[in-house]
């Protein structure tokens, strides 16, 4: 269940998403003791959204920008394990987490680029 400060939030959207999504994804990985990429997995993909929940309270742009970069770069590795395991055939299917990640991915590079570029936001 979502809250309503998610509804006009696109990126706290999908990386709430993401988080529930992975959280179940996590226990299938711990069905199989596969423990540590469980762990990997779920500590990156909670750290995606709480950067960038954590952001929308940031002290300046520059500080936006950073925590929002953090988040890319949390959004990143989650890329990298959920190719892994796809390309593995002893682990889960990870296809639905991998495109929620790469659009994560996409959304957090424009909003860091737009940020940087616009002069207005303080």
């Amino acid at each position: 269940m979502q809250s309503d400060y998610k509804k006009d939030n696109l990126i706290i959207q999908l990386s709430f998403s993401l988080a529930v999504d992975s959280i179940a994804f996590c226990s299938k990985l711990e069905d199989l003791k596969k423990w540590s990429l469980a762990n990997q997995i779920m500590r990156a993909s909670l750290s995606v959204g709480a950067n960038i929940k954590e952001a929308q309270n940031a002290e300046s742009k520059a500080d936006f920008v950073h925590k929002m970069k953090i988040a890319a770069k949390e959004a990143d590795e989650l890329e990298f394990y959920f190719e892994v395991c796809n390309a593995s055939t002893s682990l889960p299917d990870a296809g639905k987490l991998l495109e929620q990640v790469q659009s994560i991915c996409r959304v957090l590079n424009k909003i860091i680029a737009t940020s940087k570029n616009n002069k207005t936001i303080s």
